[in-house]
């Protein structure tokens, strides 16, 4: 295999997961973000682009408001931008919907996308979905991304489980789940993650409930 053109994603790193209705519940913020920014150090060592985005609600909104606390990114995400990282305002789940994100990777020649940040139930998992379209290959980190507890009229499923079928559920198709540890890794080696498929995934899957 050819060795990955990568940019790592920042998706949403904002001050509204960190407080109230949004936080983060698994893995834990306080866990997840000590992980992106080691992977932030990692893609800065290998001389990976970084592309940073941020989710506007629209002006006066409940949430993402910008202007508002809630809007900017994390304290210690800020205190690591330069100006060689590209930032972009997002208006919908996906990082590629309106934001130009597709045409910026062709023009750099880049074939590969880390996504790390929030939330793994919204914004990850819709990224992962377009980029199949797109002809992008996505990695998704595990630890370095993270999920809320979810109600409503079809159910509940807690922060963890929510966050756990959703890496068992991409890495099976739509992208290569790993650690922050094990993508490092793979970077300083110039290769690839180790992928799953559906598969693969199924064969395992009917064995482990038989």
């Amino acid at each position: 295999m050819t060795n990955p053109r990568r940019a790592l994603i920042l998706i949403d790193v904002q001050q509204q997961y960190f407080d109230g209705t949004l936080e983060i519940h698994y893995p834990p913020h306080a866990d997840s973000l000590p992980r992106i920014l080691a992977a932030i150090d990692a893609a800065e060592a290998s001389g990976i682009p970084i592309v940073a985005f941020q989710h506007s609600g629209g002006e006066g909104a409940p949430l993402f408001a910008p202007g508002t606390p809630e809007f900017e990114l994390h304290p210690e995400i800020e205190a690591r931008a330069t100006d060689e990282w590209t930032r972009i305002t997002k208006s919908y789940s996906s990082v590629y919907a309106g934001t130009g994100l597709a045409e910026w990777l062709r023009e750099r020649d880049l074939d590969t996308v880390t996504l790390v940040g929030y939330m793994t139930n919204n914004c990850v998992l819709a990224s992962s979905v377009e980029a199949e379209f797109l002809g992008f290959t996505t990695e998704v980190l595990s630890d370095a991304t993270g999920a809320i507890n979810i109600a409503n009229s079809a159910g509940f499923a807690s922060a963890q489980t929510v966050h756990t079928t959703l890496m068992a559920l991409l890495n099976s198709n739509l992208a290569t789940v790993a650690t922050t540890e094990a993508w490092t890794a793979a970077l300083a080696d110039g290769q690839p993650l180790e992928a799953s498929n559906l598969i693969e995934s199924a064969t395992t899957g009917a064995s482990r409930a038989a």
